[in-house]
């Protein structure tokens, strides 16, 4: 007689073909024409420079703008939302309940990448590239901020931001880069501990040094006026990536909690 599949088990294997699908996707980087032909123009220390600005933002949220962020939404009432969500699925136990809060957690970024994509293509087009780093850092994070709320999860302790920056890493990196920085979001998920051997100040200049590399030709692009828009909006393309991998391992977090978890 088969066993018909509880509704925590189906939304967890809809949650791994997601996640099966996105790592795919990771595997291995297509270099654009677009790069190609940017290769030589490329100024021997802006990498250099991208990567110091991702460092500076990232140090600056952690010591001070965390604050800042929270009185641009509504932490309580997301909290509220997480408790009501999650009383739901431990008494109803339906399908229903699980896909509502689903479907919530994944429209927060919505919003920020909107706003971080206007942002990047009004800076592109006076040619402002490198300034708009504090700016998209500033509404990705205030989008994993909201997503963590949402599935019931802090993100102002050491170790959180250790793994908020690791879920940078798997959303941005391709090939073994990616699937390292996967395997160790996943070790926290299995091992709260894992982390504990980490240095924060290094998994900034781990995921700043990605993110340099990741978008430099972008940010480059940014920097000339008018022809700086197409730069601007790859904005959008890294925060929806980003928040998309975030709200996944943030559900996989979720789940992990219920019994069914390893019965699928």
């Amino acid at each position: 007689m088969i066993k018909r599949k509880t509704p925590i088990q189906k939304e967890m294997l809809l949650l791994k073909k997601q996640e099966q699908r996105f790592l795919e996707r990771h595997q291995e980087k297509e270099n654009s024409r677009l790069n190609r032909f940017l290769e030589d123009k490329i100024p021997d220390k802006l990498q250099e420079t991208l990567e110091k600005a991702f460092s500076n933002a990232f140090k600056l949220i952690f010591v001070k703008g965390v604050s800042i962020i929270e009185k641009t939404y509504k932490k309580e009432e997301l909290e509220k939302d997480f408790k009501i969500h999650d009383y739901a699925n431990q008494i109803k136990n339906d399908r229903k309940s699980l896909k509502a809060m689903r479907k919530q957690a994944g429209s927060v970024g919505k919003w920020n990448t909107a706003a971080s994509g206007a942002a990047g293509i009004g800076m592109g087009l006076i040619g402002v590239g490198i300034p708009d780093i504090p700016v998209f850092t500033g509404f990705l994070f205030r989008s994993i901020y909201q997503t963590a709320l949402k599935y019931g999860y802090s993100y102002d302790t050491e170790t959180e931001k250790k793994w908020i920056l690791l879920l940078i890493q798997g959303a941005t990196a391709y090939g073994e880069e990616q699937k390292k920085a996967n395997e160790m979001v996943d070790a926290y998920l299995m091992d709260e501990k894992a982390l504990d051997g980490c240095s924060l100040d290094k998994i900034i200049e781990e995921t700043a040094g990605l993110l340099s590399k990741e978008l430099l030709y972008m940010k480059f692009l940014q920097g000339i006026p008018v022809v700086g828009v197409a730069g601007g909006a790859f904005d959008v393309k890294y925060m929806k990536e980003i928040t998309a991998y975030a709200e996944l391992k943030y559900r996989k977090r979720y789940y992990r909690s219920f019994a069914e978890y390893d019965k699928i």
